[in-house]
């Protein structure tokens, strides 16, 4: 496979997305409404919204995403990127696409000035933890949800 083309996702790459989205969220168990994932595609495309995504593409086809937000925080001056969905398609792991997606966020903090880039995911995730354990260690935060119902 060759290497991957990091770039912003267009208006075209939306039934590749919502594959991955899909893939995804059938990863971690998520029932995600068709009102949610159509907003959140919206948001994506919306120049002036907080959300960004990014695709890995090989020869024409998309592979990965990654969904980001970038915010204001009450620890830095600079606003901050969460890393909130990361995936590629399981019959293309292993080839560096979720490594290509990394690099290009941590160039893109660098670039955009981001005070940091976070994320966070499954303890038991191991495939996804031994590539960001490539990037920093692990920060021993503990996370709790609380939902409106």
């Amino acid at each position: 496979m060759a290497q991957p083309l990091i770039r912003p996702a267009l208006p075209a790459d939306e039934a590749a997305w919502r594959k991955l989205w899909q893939g995804y969220c059938d990863f971690y168990g998520a029932q995600v409404s068709e009102a949610v994932t159509t907003r959140t595609w919206g948001r994506i495309l919306d120049p002036d919204s907080g959300v960004l995504c990014i695709v890995a593409e090989v020869e024409g086809q998309v592979y990965g995403f990654a969904n980001c937000v970038i915010h204001e925080n009450t620890w830095e001056l600079q606003p901050v990127c969460y890393l909130e969905d990361l995936y590629v398609l399981p019959s293309a792991r292993g080839r560096g696409i979720g490594k290509a997606l990394m690099e290009w966020l941590r160039n893109a903090m660098r670039a955009e000035g981001w005070a940091r880039l976070y994320w966070v995911t499954a303890q038991d995730n191991v495939a996804a933890r031994a590539l960001y354990d490539q990037f920093t260690p692990v920060d021993g935060f503990v996370r709790y949800v609380l939902k409106h119902k």
